[in-house]
């Protein structure tokens, strides 16, 4: 069988589908050994856990054999790779003489499952689909392409998760029709409101128009680990206790699994022995008890909060909450029931569908390979940073707003680059992606991580640590590329600079030298925007 493959690696879930021609659709493909098979209503979808291990002889396992193998509390198994890679945490775990990061885990899990499904379908030199969440930075969609080409697949485009999503729905929608996408993953929360538009040129296929989005840094390892810190609390334990430390693997995967059992039951029993000392860390979770820790930890305000996000940038293009036809839940943690019924008490039971919760992702993806469009717009700031000498520090001033169309026909920003000193023959621009800084519901940031020892521990992120996070220097390795010949004085104004996109969201810019009057930079590619 051969065909356009699409995968959606996922935190917790990562599912592989392939164009279907005769169907007109993106179908799941189970890949053997990786994968399993999950019921959901009338179908069953094929999953691969998102886990890979490292064994003490160098070999890996990856996904489902890392379950068949009973070693999804080990040490050597990394899991929720894609929240690391995401939130850039460079975290390492010490392995046979060896450190591995997350980069690297997930780089190697991803690349496995690529083979193998390449493999399974006689891939040629057709194109790959890979997903990204809206909220990713550049830095993801590198590490992505660094996977595809390790992989050797270099014929590969990427896609953001919602609309992927929203494709994914293909077979229920019609042309005009607006849809409210709701992905609640293992890792995020990402949102969109989307158009399916009539396609003016004759092109087989659907257009799916993005109209407004919008990502929470909230997801079903989130969850995880306020239950993690729960039954921790009702036992009057801390994760710093190092007999604590010795079974917080598996005491994650006690409060996964509890979650999960807490979606369909009334009541579940979460229960851990220690093996070395025969202690016991025990609680009893309703979920009523569930929910309360939900509406504790901001969730459903979180929801909310987003949801109208999404709907604001709709709105500034014309489109109200009253426009959308049905709502697209997707993701494993949608199938919470607290999650799905906030959702319904926003829209309206009657439009809230639940129908492919798991695979709608990676079809849509399959979709998009095939030919299947949509429309865009970038989804983050871009800024220049200068020095403000009222402040005496660093500040940065936007060139491309949230929300720019793309490929722009008119200049999106204009400015001039002045000298720093007498002499100077390489003039630069610092162009920075600026993230959303989100307040947590207890003031002080906070994560999980694991420390170098494997054990799992909740950790306060630093003021200097969410700067990074907010502003992230995309041009750090090439930032002086314009070049005054002869030298520029102190204060002189040198280049007029304009910048546009271009229909790959590439940074162009167009720089003319003041004191010579010749035009310098043509169109000329400074980064990839998202």
């Amino acid at each position: 069988m051969s065909g356009r493959l699409a995968i959606d690696f996922g935190t917790s879930n990562t599912v592989v589908a392939v164009w279907d021609e005769a169907r007109q659709e993106g179908v799941p493909l189970h890949v053997p050994d990786y994968g399993s098979l999950y019921q959901h209503g009338n179908e069953r979808v094929s999953v691969i856990p998102s886990l890979i291990n490292y064994t003490a002889d160098r070999r890996r396992w990856v996904g489902n054999q890392v379950i068949r193998h009973n070693l999804y509390h080990s040490e050597r198994t990394f899991r929720w790779m894609k929240r690391y890679i995401a939130n850039r945490i460079p975290i390492k775990k010490p392995l046979d003489g060896r450190e591995i990061s997350y980069f690297d885990a997930g780089r190697d899990f991803l690349s496995s499952v690529l083979l193998f499904a390449a493999q399974e379908l006689a891939i040629g030199d057709e194109e790959v689909a890979l997903t990204a969440p809206v909220e990713a930075f550049e830095h993801y969609e590198d590490w992505l392409t660094e996977v595809a080409e390790a992989a050797g697949m270099p014929r590969f485009r990427l896609i953001d998760e919602p609309s992927a999503a929203a494709l994914g729905y293909g077979a229920h929608i019609q042309p005009g029709d607006v849809y409210f996408i709701f992905d609640f993953g293992g890792g995020t929360l990402d949102v969109a409101v989307v158009l399916i538009e009539e396609e003016e040129q004759a092109q087989r296929g659907r257009r799916c128009r993005v109209l407004g989005k919008a990502g929470a840094d909230v997801g079903g390892a989130t969850i995880d680990q306020w239950l993690f810190q729960e039954v921790l609390r009702r036992n009057n334990r801390s994760d710093a206790d190092e007999d604590v430390c010795q079974i917080s693997n598996a005491l994650l995967v006690e409060c996964e699994q509890a979650k999960e059992r807490l979606s369909s039951r009334e009541r579940v029993d979460v229960s851990v022995m220690n093996p070395h000392t025969g202690a016991v860390l025990s609680a009893e979770l309703t979920r009523n008890d569930f929910e309360g820790l939900l509406r504790q930890q901001q969730l459903f305000s979180t929801i909310n909060q987003t949801i109208r996000r999404a709907l604001n940038f709709a709105r500034e293009r014309g489109y109200s909450e009253d426009d959308i036809k049905a709502v697209l839940m997707v993701g494993g943690s949608s199938l919470i029931p607290s999650v799905q019924n906030t959702v319904k008490d926003f829209f309206g039971q009657e439009r809230v569908m639940l129908n492919r919760p798991l695979d709608a992702v990676a079809r849509g993806a399959a979709a998009f390979i095939a030919g299947v469009d949509f429309y865009d717009y970038i989804q983050h700031d871009y800024a220049i940073r200068y020095v403000n000498p009222q402040k005496g520090d660093y500040d940065y001033w936007i060139i491309v707003q949230r929300g720019t169309h793309y490929p722009t026909q008119e200049a999106v920003a204009r400015f001039t680059v002045k000298a720093s000193y007498d002499g100077q023959t390489r003039l630069g621009i610092a162009i920075f992606e600026v993230g959303e800084r989100r307040p947590s519901s207890s003031g002080q940031p906070v994560e999980l991580v694991f420390d170098p020892a494997g054990a799992a521990r909740i950790r306060q992120l630093t003021p200097d640590e969410e700067d990074r996070r907010t502003y992230f220097w995309m041009n750090e390795n090439s930032p002086t590329f314009l070049v005054a010949s002869p030298p520029a004085r102190q204060g002189e104004s040198r280049f007029q600079v304009e910048f546009g996109i271009d229909g790959n969201k590439r940074l162009l810019i167009n720089a003319r030298d003041l004191k010579t009057g010749q035009t310098t930079h043509r169109d000329y590619p400074v980064v990839k925007l998202t």
